[in-house]
């Protein structure tokens, strides 16, 4: 198995887990320098974020160990466990924030300092940006793990933006709204458990290898077409195991070859599969006979 999409993933990660380490010190500094507990919920987000990232690092470097006696499709299914990893860590992240955002409100609230919001902004526009380059990284080696690791800079920049909405309208709005920088962290905390919830839902459905994978098996029902020998694909199942898919087909061919031709029919059409599709780690082929018609049916998938 390559090892240059975990290697990508790793990098990737990498750099979430520097950039989270300098918004803990910044936040957790803007947060109790300028009285804003969102900035420092902010901070404590960033924290776990920075542990979980940690993790997921040393959970990629195992995740690429190669297939051996033990786990003959490789150890990509870990990536997936590693996932549900950052789906607790948003959790924990969002319940704990929600919890001391609920408490503060209880108690006499004043305004944030003004540089809070400069502070915000900045966090913001680096954030977003962290989100958009690991979820291209993400995109393009079909990673779910690093995926959730994008989206987690991502609800990061929703909860900031919230933290500066609030902070925003108790100035405009005057004191007796400062408590609107503690709501924002409570909606911040409300946005992390729906990301929580949506990077679990495609995560389990990966790991219980649902049918989720219809454009693949169109591509792989077109390549099989464009060989004159292989009269159907009634059967294409795919799953995937950390970045990689593996395919299993049933092929249709004229019962009248050798079993050595089927063979050949077979590997042919696996090496145009994995020559035009490089993220598909292996394919399984079993070759039927197809019943003499005119035009054997091909399935739509």
């Amino acid at each position: 198995m390559s090892s240059q999409p975990n290697h990508s993933a790793k990098n990737a990660v990498l750099f979430g887990l520097l950039s989270n380490l300098i918004l803990v010190a910044f936040k957790a500094a803007v947060g109790i320098l300028g009285n804003s507990f969102a900035l420092i919920a902010d901070a404590l987000e960033s924290a776990t974020d920075s542990l979980s990232s940690l993790l997921l690092w040393f959970g990629l470097k195992y995740a690429q160990r190669p297939p051996d006696e033990n786990h003959p499709y490789g150890h990509g299914r870990f990536e997936g466990l590693l996932t549900f990893v950052v789906v607790f860590f948003l959790l924990g992240s969002a319940t704990g924030i929600g919890i001391q955002a609920y408490t503060n409100l209880q108690k006499t609230q004043s305004l944030p300092a003004p540089f809070t919001l400069i502070a915000l902004l900045s966090i913001v526009a680096w954030k977003e940006a962290s989100f958009r380059y690991i979820r291209a990284k993400a995109k393009r080696i079909h990673s779910s793990v690093l995926e959730a690791e994008a989206w987690h800079h991502r609800a990061d920049a929703v909860s900031s933006i919230f933290a500066l909405l609030g902070i925003g309208l108790a100035y405009i709005l005057g004191p007796k709204f400062a408590w609107l920088d503690e709501a924002a962290a409570i909606i911040s905390a409300l946005v992390l458990m729906f990301n929580a919830y949506r990077i679990f839902k495609k995560a389990f459905s990966e790991f219980m290898d649902e049918d989720m994978y219809q454009p693949m098996a169109k591509e792989i029902l077109k390549i099989g077409q464009e060989l004159p020998f292989i009269e159907g694909i009634p059967t294409c199942r795919i799953r995937k195991l950390g970045a990689r898919y593996f395919v299993d087909l049933h092929v249709w061919v004229d019962p009248e070859i050798s079993v050595a031709l089927g063979h050949t029919y077979a590997h042919a059409l696996k090496d145009k599969i994995k020559g035009q599709m490089p993220l598909i780690e292996d394919v399984l082929i079993h070759v039927e006979p197809v019943e003499k018609l005119p035009h054997a049916p091909l399935p739509s998938f």
